[in-house]
């Protein structure tokens, strides 16, 4: 066994986990939804649970990752969730992979992949491919316009007491 591979049983519990997950999306597509879901596991046990909530909520962020990663944050009363690990039903879009890396989650495992997602209409590929090419070349321009006053929120905050570092 190459030393990057789970251990078996490990992989059981990353299979077991998957499974839960891939369920959550295809019974999220049975009510209405988008075909995602997600969990978040501390030491083997489930804090949260998510699917894709985009069209029910009216909200483009309501992706089935991110809304697992809020209510774990919610559940466990923090916003990092460092010692917890993200299984999604399909790979993570750059929205929700940035989401774990700031919920400081310490793995991510997914079933489908993002060829699969686009063979039925999801593609992000572009997304993914999209920010590794120049900012120029993106389709909705992005633009510094570097004010003086454009460090100020930044300034307040070093100079705050009692901010909490994340």
């Amino acid at each position: 066994m190459d030393d990057h591979d789970p251990a078996p049983a490990a992989a059981d519990a990353h299979a077991f986990h998957l499974e839960r997950a891939v369920g959550l999306a295809t019974a999220n597509v049975d009510a209405g939804g988008g075909p995602f879901g997600a969990l978040v596991v501390v030491d083997g046990i489930v804090v949260a649970e998510g699917v894709n909530q985009v069209t029910a909520t009216h909200d483009p962020t309501a992706h089935a990752e991110v809304t697992a990663i809020r209510r774990a944050c919610a559940e466990l009363g923090t916003f990092a969730l460092g010692g917890a690990v993200l299984y999604a039903s399909c790979e993570p879009c750059p929205m929700c992979l940035a989401a774990a890396m700031w919920a400081r989650v310490d793995a991510i495992y997914y079933a489908a992949d993002r060829d699969d997602a686009a063979r039925v209409g999801f593609d992000d590929r572009a997304f993914h491919e999209r920010f590794t090419s120049p900012r120029e070349s993106w389709p909705q321009p992005v633009h510094a316009i570097p004010l003086r006053s454009r460090t100020a929120p930044f300034d307040a905050w070093r100079a705050h007491g009692s901010r909490v570092e994340y």
